[in-house]
């Protein structure tokens, strides 16, 4: 998830099922499901069976624990109970690997800075419009990726993480398919990914398109269908509508701030912003070639000008309204990243009343939330949800 904070069935009708079919159709029933989620699953003809809701999903992983993107964090979300962990945030190799970092830019995520071998590759670039310094993966090979470790990205609220800074190398979304299927049968029941897809204006302008990629790779392990337990999602709606010719799995549009414009939109001359795509008549185009949005929070309760929360908007009647699933993002425990009538103290890595908060988000009806803590995200759910 940015921080702008298949062949079972091919039919047009298909891939735009509702959620139940769409999203959730496989896998093996969690144990101990929630009352209201096995009523879900009966108004959905069973394609909630595998999920409770709201769908608790481990951002990039269990971020908040283990440096994000790495089997580390992975791992944790699974075993603290995510229903679905985002397993990759997915940006191309020189050598056309697709590797899971937050961003192409890997100078805050690894410890590429501390390898003389690679201080030429360090370079000024234009990323979306903004000039970013760095070092990008796209100038560098797997094998030499896979020199490098992880860090954690934001150590003055998560200090804590820079324990684990040099234990994990960057897995290969070919890695984290394999990895799901091993913790599948160990676990005995399906485990579900929901990679993303970084910037893919930028990266087919450079010849590295990343959709094709990422089809090889699922059509290669089985998992480009409509059951398959694979979401994918992009803050641009041509990369979606692109992977809706090329897989069927179930398709979601990120959507940042209401005043913003996806990057697509910008390279094409598109005018209309992140608010006209959340309209009504927004959402029905999305529900022509998607099954989800992944919206901002502020998108689902907006702020005020002191940072607390408002009313809701009308978002979620209006995506459900057209058959579209919502899973906004992300819900953070620390204080900086809460609503300012939830925080407790001024200290950036200390916990807020993040129980309330997922109360509030709850009571709007969404389907789902990203989360970096999994642990804290189940138990706000077991407390909406009686």
């Amino acid at each position: 998830m940015g921080t702008q904070e298949s062949n079972e069935e091919t039919s047009g009708t298909g891939r735009r099922a509702l959620l139940g079919a769409a999203v959730f159709g496989a896998g093996g029933a969690v144990l101990g499901m929630a009352g209201t989620a096995r009523a879900d699953a009966a108004r959905h003809g069973g394609g909630v069976r595998s999920l409770p809701k709201p769908t608790i999903i481990g951002h990039r992983g269990a971020s908040g624990y283990r440096p994000e993107h790495t089997f580390g964090s992975y791992q944790l979300a699974l075993d603290l109970g995510a229903d679905i962990v985002e397993a990759g945030d997915l940006v191309p190799t020189k050598d056309g690997h697709l590797v899971c970092r937050h961003e192409p830019e890997i100078g805050g995520t690894t410890d590429v800075a501390d390898h003389p071998e690679f201080a030429d590759r360090k370079k000024t670039t234009l990323l979306d419009g903004v000039s970013t310094t760095g070092w990008f993966t796209e100038d560098f090979t797997l094998a030499e990726l896979k020199t490098l470790r992880a860090v954690e990205r934001i150590p003055a609220n998560r200090p804590h993480n820079t324990l684990y800074n040099g234990r994990w190398e960057i897995p290969t979304f070919e890695e984290v398919l394999r990895w799901q299927d091993e913790q599948t049968r160990k676990r005995g029941k399906q485990v579900w990914i929901y990679p993303e897809l970084k910037h893919p204006t930028y990266f087919r302008k450079q010849g590295l398109p990343l959709e094709e990629r990422v089809a090889k790779l699922l059509h290669k392990h089985r998992k480009d269908r409509r059951t398959s337990p694979v979401i994918l999602q992009s803050f641009e709606p041509t990369s979606v509508q692109r992977l809706h010719t090329l897989v069927d799995n179930p398709l979601v549009v990120l959507l940042s701030s209401a005043n913003s414009r996806p990057w697509d939109f910008v390279e094409t001359g598109d005018p209309r912003t992140v608010a006209d795509l959340v309209k009504p008549a927004g959402l029905r185009e999305i529900a022509s070639y998607a099954q989800g949005i992944g919206p901002t929070l502020d998108l689902v309760i907006p702020r005020d000008a002191q940072g607390n929360l408002t009313r809701p908007t009308t978002l979620v009647s209006d995506a459900h309204k057209v058959g579209l699933i919502l899973h906004p993002y992300t819900m953070r425990n620390e204080n900086p990243f809460l609503p300012a009538n939830f925080r407790k103290g001024a200290d950036a890595d200390a916990y807020g009343d993040v129980f309330g908060a997922y109360k509030a988000y709850f009571a709007t009806g969404i389907d789902g939330v990203f989360t970096d803590q999994p642990d804290t995200g189940l138990l706000a759910r077991q407390n909406f949800n009686g």
